[in-house]
Parts: C-alpha cells; structure tokens; sequence
C-alpha cells in the first residue's frame, strides 16, 4: 500500500469515482464551469464528498501537470467490507474485539486510535462512509503505520454496524459520560464492540439509543471530558487487562 495517492484532472477523478475509488477530498478551482465539470459536480453531489474550493495557485502547487481546475487525494488503502470481514474474524477468534469510530474528526486523533488499537489487539476498525476525518497521509503518520496491520471498514452508517455486530452475538458498548457505570464495572472479556464518538458531541443519539451498553470513565478533576484518543486508549487497555487477567 502507498502513501496518499494526488490524481488531477477533471475526467481523472470522474473516473475514480466512478471507478469506486477512496476519495478523501477534492479541490476545486474557484469559479470552475463547464459541462464535463458539470459533469463531476453532480457525481460529488451524489456521494456528498469533502471538497475545497481553491484559488489556481494552490492547485498549481498540489499538482505536477495539467489540472484542469481539479485535484483529489485518494486515500493510501484500501477498505474491507462488514460482513465479510466480521465473519471472517469470528471464525478465527472466540472473543474478538472491534471498535467503531463515530465521526472522529481530527486526523491526528484518528491516527493515534489507529496506533492504539494496533497494539491492544483490536481486530479491525470500522468508520463511517462520510462524515469522519479523512484516512490521509496525516493519518498515516501518526499511526505510526497501523493502518496497514488491521482492517479498516467503511459503512453507511455506524449503527448499521452496531445492527450487525450484535446480530453476531457481538456486544456493542458506547463510550459515553451518559452512563451511571464505569468501565472498570464492565464485562470486557467477550466478543464486544466498543464505540468512540465525535470529539465535540460524543456518540451519537441514535448509535447511543441501539447499543447494549453505555460505560464511562471516572473523571475526578474539574475538566468534564478526555481528549477522545486518550480516552479510547485507557478503555482499550481495561479490555487487554481484563482479557489477561483471565487468561492467566
């Protein structure tokens, strides 16, 4: 797998979109027409991707040839699909451990989750199609390369997964300061499915109403939340002790 990989050229990235490529955004000219733009514009609107509108400078600078007005990132991997790869996994582990990501923004947190993840043993990452930070090169970086050693699964929507997951005998548990009990209360030594949410609102409303468990940490200073990777960091590491501890 590559580094990011920057195409240029309004047919080019027609044709990864519809080529089913993993287009992380997409910068384009100010007051950039024409029908074969036209043409792209509407493909971006149907897949409701992150776009920028630049001045030519910056698209002269992120390019190595003839633009055209237009420039994508795609990203540096390639994603797996739910099912697949939830069944694949439970059939190759007893008590698998995923973590779902509910539109973590920041992409610096999103690769210091990844890396986390990587060394507590998670089994594979699961993100939403839209609305989540980008897996760039940023990301990369700071995953310090973990996300070439596990899964990463996109989906429409996080609570299709939390569906699917517990139709698998999968528990699902929401990391939330609305919850009276703490992690540490919480049996983390089964097939379970920890969910992490946005760093401004936290887990979202409809994923928090179909989980089967809301958990928290204790917070004992005046500050009402953790950073979101420090958080996801200290739960993955109670599911690793818990884990061990029975193992021993």
């Amino acid at each position: 797998m590559e580094e990011t990989t920057r195409i240029f050229g309004i047919r080019t990235v027609i044709e990864a979109i519809q080529g089913g490529k993993s287009i992380d955004k997409i910068y384009i000219q100010k007051g950039l027409t024409g029908p074969l733009f036209q043409e792209l514009n509407r493909l971006i609107q149907q897949e409701n991707y992150r776009i920028s509108f630049v001045p030519v400078e910056k698209l002269n600078k992120l390019a190595t040839g003839n633009h055209q007005g237009v420039v994508a990132n795609i990203s540096p991997i390639s994603f797996g699909e739910l099912e697949t790869t939830v069944e694949t996994i439970l059939q190759q582990k007893e008590k698998p451990l995923f973590l779902l990501l509910d539109q973590i923004n920041d992409v610096r947190n999103f690769g210091a989750i990844i890396r986390t993840a990587e060394c507590t043993g998670v089994d594979a990452i699961i993100i939403p199609e839209k609305g989540g930070a980008p897996l760039n090169a940023d990301t990369v970086k700071t995953s310090a390369g973990g996300v070439f050693n596990l899964p990463i699964v996109k989906v429409n929507h996080i609570k299709d997964a939390v569906y699917y997951l517990q139709s698998s005998g999968v528990q699902t548990l929401a990391a939330t300061e609305k919850s009276d009990q703490s992690i540490y209360e919480t049996d983390l030594n089964r097939a379970t499915a920890i969910i992490m949410g946005n760093e401004a609102k936290g887990v979202s409303n409809s994923v928090l109403k179909a989980v089967d468990v809301r958990a928290k940490l204790p917070l004992l200073g005046s500050i009402a939340s953790l950073n979101v990777s420090v958080a996801c960091g200290a739960i993955l590491y109670e599911t690793l002790r818990q884990r061990r501890k029975i193992a021993t």
